[in-house]
């Protein structure tokens, strides 16, 4: 399916955004992005495993100052650690991710924050349907980051609030596979735009 250059079906890369590690299938533009992973891809620092992976998929753009940026994600996850979602990124060593993240036979709302080394945290989705897609919003208000999802129309939930450099970054979808190749996963409606307002309890 992919091209050598990556592009496919004569489409052209979504002004703003780059590959970090461009898969060899993939297809789309920011408002409907399918791919396809390579194998063993994965983001992680050091706490509890002892090494560093910087081999997943991410389509970024820069962005600076205080921003929102969100997504609907969808995924075909079987394989431990599937998972796919958003992440901010300043460099190899200082980066968030979150979305879906298959572990223990369950789909789990996963953050992973990274600050030279990664830090962990699930909520279990009991219940949730994998044909359900999930929305994923991020919001930077100066040293802070605001992590929240949905399903649907449901209100937002948070998932995470964390002490996170105000520098310029980039942000978009990521997705990965540690354990295989070949988890596909579509996202639709990236978005990055002004901050949401800073109330927490609405």
């Amino acid at each position: 399916m992919a091209q050598d250059s990556g592009q496919k079906m004569g489409q052209e890369m979504e002004p703003g955004f780059q590959w970090l590690n461009e898969p060899k299938e993939w297809s789309g533009d920011a408002g409907r992005l399918f791919l396809r992973t390579d194998a063993r891809t994965d983001f992680w620092r050091k706490t509890f495993y002892g090494f560093e992976r910087d081999s997943g998929h991410a389509f970024l753009k820069p962005v600076r100052g205080d921003f929102t940026a969100a997504a609907t994600v969808l995924g075909r996850y079987e394989a431990l650690y599937d998972q796919a979602g958003l992440m901010l990124r300043l460099d190899a060593a200082n980066w968030i991710k979150c979305g879906i993240e298959f572990t223990d036979g369950l789909m789990h709302f996963s953050v992973v924050v990274t600050r030279g080394v990664s830090d962990w945290s699930v909520v279990p989705l009991h219940g949730a349907s994998p044909d359900a897609p999930l929305s994923v919003r991020l919001t930077r208000h100066d040293d802070a980051v605001r992590i929240q999802f949905r399903f649907g129309a449901d209100p937002w939930q948070m998932a995470r609030l964390c002490p996170f450099a105000a520098d310029d970054a980039e942000v978009g979808v990521m997705a990965c596979s540690p354990e295989r190749e070949g988890f596909e996963a579509t996202f639709s409606d990236i978005g990055i735009g002004p901050p949401i307002p800073r109330q927490l309890h609405d």
